[in-house]
C-alpha cells in the first residue's frame, strides 16, 4: 500500500504541469505510460499487478460546463460615507433653554432643534419696530411740509432758504427711516437666531450642547448627516481606470447585504505617489438601512458577456513549471488534465470565462478533494447507486 501511494503522489506531481507521466523500460530508455484503459488491461492480465488508483467524489465536487452570462469589472473597496455632513453652530451668544433632539433622531429642514433665552433679543426687536414707526411718521410730516413750502415758494410767499430747509428735512427723515429699518432687520435676525433650526433633512449624528449651557457665538451644537445617499471613494490602479466612466453600475456586498450603486465621477488625474485614480460611487440608501462608515467591497461592471463558457474559479489549478491554468476534467470514468485559456473573471459568481480548452457539457472537479492525478478512476457517489439499482 505504501508503494501504491508513493506512485500516486509521483504521478500527480508530474501531472501538475500538464505533461504525461513518464516511466522507464528495462533498458533504461524513457517510455510514456499507457492510457488508463490499456494500463488497466495490462494490470488485470498480470499476476500481482497494482490496482489503478481511484477516488470517490460527491456530486457537489463536480461542475458541468455550460453557456452562461457573466459580468466583467474592476474590484474596489472602501468605507461608505454620508454624502453630506452639516455642522449646526450657534449664531448668537446666550443661554440654551431647550435642546430638543438627540443622536439618531430624524429631523426635517426648518425644524426647531434648540432654543436660546430670547428676552433681550425680543426687547431689541420691539424697540427697533418703535423707532421705525417714529421715523416713518417723521418722514410723512417732512413730506407734507415740503409740499406746502413748495406751493408757497412758487407763489413767492416764502424765501428760497425756507424751501431748501423743507427739502433737506425730507431727505433727513428718509435716511432716519432707512436706519430704523436696518436696525429692525438686524434685531429681527437676532431674535430669529434664538431658534436653532435644521438647515436640511437628515439624522442627528452628534449633539454637542445641553439645556442650561451658556454657549458662545459660533459654538457647535449639532452634526447632521444626510444619509439618503452614501458615497464611496476608492483608489483604482491607473492601468484599470481607463475602463471606468460615469453611470456604470457597481455591485456591492457589505454586512451580509447586496446592493448596487452608480459611478458618479472619476478623478481626472493620477496620484503620483500611489499611481492610482480615485473613483466616486453614489449608493442610494432609502430609509437609512446602510449605516455610514460601513466597509464595503464591490465591482464596477465594465461589460456583460452573454452565452460564454465559464468554469468555477474553485476548479482552476496552476501548473508548477509555467504557471498556466488547468483543470481536472472527468473523461468517462477517469481523470484527465485540461489546460485552459481564461478571459473575464466574475468574482461575484465565482466563475471565469474559458476561451479555449473546454466544451459545453465537460465535467470538471471543483475544490480540494485530495490527491488527483491523470488516469485516476472516478466514482461519483449517487451515480454508482443509481446505475446499480434494479429497474421496476
Amino acid at each position: 500500500m505504501t508503494i501504491a501511494a508513493a506512485a500516486v503522489v509521483t504521478a500527480c506531481s508530474r501531472d501538475a504541469n500538464g505533461s504525461p507521466p513518464v516511466g522507464k523500460t528495462e533498458g533504461g530508455a524513457p517510455s510514456t505510460v499507457p492510457s488508463a484503459a490499456q494500463d488497466g488491461a495490462t494490470r488485470s492480465g498480470a499476476a500481482g499487478a497494482r490496482p489503478t488508483p481511484s477516488i470517490t467524489l460527491a456530486s457537489t465536487d463536480i461542475a458541468t460546463i455550460a453557456p452562461t452570462t457573466i459580468e466583467d469589472g474592476v474590484a474596489l473597496t472602501g468605507d461608505l460615507r454620508p454624502i453630506e455632513t452639516i455642522d449646526v453652530r450657534a449664531r448668537i451668544e446666550g443661554d440654551l433653554i431647550a435642546v430638543l433632539f438627540r443622536e439618531g433622531q430624524q429631523v426635517s429642514a426648518g425644524q426647531v432643534l434648540a432654543r436660546f433665552e430670547a428676552s433681550e433679543q425680543e426687547s431689541a426687536r420691539k424697540s427697533a419696530e418703535a423707532d421705525r414707526t417714529a421715523a416713518s411718521a417723521d418722514l410723512a410730516n417732512a413730506q407734507w411740509t415740503y409740499e406746502q413750502d413748495a406751493s408757497l415758494y412758487k407763489a413767492g410767499a416764502i424765501a428760497q432758504r425756507d424751501f431748501k430747509n423743507a427739502e433737506q428735512a425730507v431727505a433727513t427723515a428718509r435716511a432716519r427711516l432707512a436706519a430704523a429699518e436696518a436696525r429692525l432687520r438686524a434685531t429681527s435676525n437676532q431674535s430669529r437666531d434664538t431658534r436653532v433650526v435644521a438647515p436640511a433633512s437628515g439624522v442627528i449624528n452628534k449633539r454637542m450642547a445641553e439645556s442650561g449651557e451658556h454657549v458662545a457665538k459660533g459654538a457647535p451644537l449639532f452634526s447632521i448627516v444626510r444619509n439618503g445617499t452614501l458615497e464611496l471613494a476608492a483608489a483604482i490602479p491607473a492601468r484599470q481606470a481607463s475602463a471606468l466612466r460615469s453611470g456604470q453600475i457597481v455591485h456591492f456586498s457589505a454586512d451580509a447585504q447586496r446592493f448596487d450603486g452608480t459611478v458618479a465621477r472619476v478623478s481626472p488625474t493620477v496620484d503620483p505617489a500611489t499611481r492610482s485614480v480615485t473613483v466616486y460611487v453614489d449608493v442610494p440608501n432609502p430609509g437609512g438601512t446602510i449605516r455610514g462608515g460601513t466597509f464595503a467591497t464591490g465591482r464596477v461592471i465594465s461589460q456583460t458577456l452573454t452565452n460564454v463558457l465559464a468554469v468555477p474559479t474553485a476548479a482552476l489549478r496552476q501548473a508548477v513549471d509555467n504557471g498556466r491554468p488547468f483543470v481536472y476534467r472527468i473523461d468517462g470514468k477517469s481523470v484527465s488534465v485540461a489546460p485552459v485559456q481564461l478571459g473575464a473573471v466574475d468574482e461575484r459568481q465565482g466563475v471565469a470565462q474559458v476561451t479555449d480548452g473546454l466544451q459545453a457539457g465537460d465535467r470538471v472537479i471543483v475544490g480540494n478533494v485530495g490527491t488527483l492525478g491523470r488516469g485516476m478512476q472516478v466514482i461519483i457517489a449517487g451515480e454508482e447507486r443509481s446505475a446499480g439499482s434494479p429497474k421496476h
